[in-house]
Order: structure tokens, then sequence, then C-alpha cells
């Protein structure tokens, strides 16, 4: 069972999950942002403990089978980090880092939002926009809430 498991747990089966499962946590923090399955689901600790859980499989997989510290070639220059990440393994927890960030950052978006009054169409357009390009839409949101807000402060 557990190599059934295992065998399942491929890198490209893991990535499938991950990229369809955190899907319905955007679908949740763009139409039912106050919703108890948001609450429960999306701003706990459940979708990034999941995705953590999977980024910790992948580091052993390539851990008991690579070298584990070619990681750190990565601030060499872009070629070695071109390199590394022509590594499936090494890819994908970037991929799951990826995931991770922007949905935390779609979290907290989502939250302020409701904190400062902001217009749903438009917190739904940052939500679109960190959800594709991450920091893109986290500046959006953040030039949206100035106006909202009123204000600029360092500590938000």
């Amino acid at each position: 069972m557990i190599n059934d498991l295992l065998q399942f747990l491929n890198y490209e089966n893991i990535y499938l999950i991950a990229n369809i499962g955190v899907i319905p946590c955007w679908l949740l923090l763009i139409f039912l942002p106050r919703a108890l399955i948001t609450k429960i689901l999306v701003k706990s600790v459940v979708i990034p403990l999941l995705l953590s859980t999977a980024y910790i499989f992948i580091a052993y997989q390539i851990y008991i089978t690579e070298n584990i510290f070619e990681i750190f070639n990565l601030y060499l220059g872009l070629d070695e980090l071109y390199s590394l990440y022509s590594n499936e393994g090494f890819l994908l927890i970037f991929w799951l880092h990826f995931l991770t960030i922007n949905l935390f950052a779609g979290n907290w978006i989502a939250n302020d939002a409701q904190n400062f009054l902001v217009s749903r169409p438009l917190v739904i357009i940052s939500l679109i926009s960190t959800y594709f390009t991450g920091p893109l839409g986290l500046v959006l949101y953040w030039l949206i809430r100035i106006f909202y807000s009123k204000k600029i402060n360092y500590y938000d």
C-alpha cells in the first residue's frame, strides 16, 4: 500500500494535485471571503500545511536520490539557476513555493480588503492578478488600498 502511494506521488501527480488543489482556495477568496469554509480551508494552516508537506516530501526525494545541497548553487548566477531548475524536483519545489506564497498574499489581500472596505471588483482584480503574477497583483492591491485607506503606512 505504501509503495502504491509512493508510485502515485510522482512529481507530475504532485504538480497536478497542487495546481488543481489551490484553485478552489482562490475561488473561495474571490467569491466567499467571509464564509466558514474559506476560514477553515484558506485562512487556516490547512492548505499551507499540505503544500509544505509536499515540499518536504520532494526535498526528501531529492535528498535520497541526488544532492539536495545543489540548491545553494542558485546564488552563483543565472546559468546555475537555469541548471538547477532543469531538474524536475527542484522545479516542483519552486512551483510549490510560488503557489504557497501567492495564496498567502491572496489571503492577506482578502483580509485587508475587508478591514478597509475595498470595492469587491477591485479586490477580485487584485486576487486574480496575484494568482497569476504574485508580486504584480500585490502591488496593484497596495495601490488600490492607498486610495481606500487614504494613507501610506510602512507597517501595513
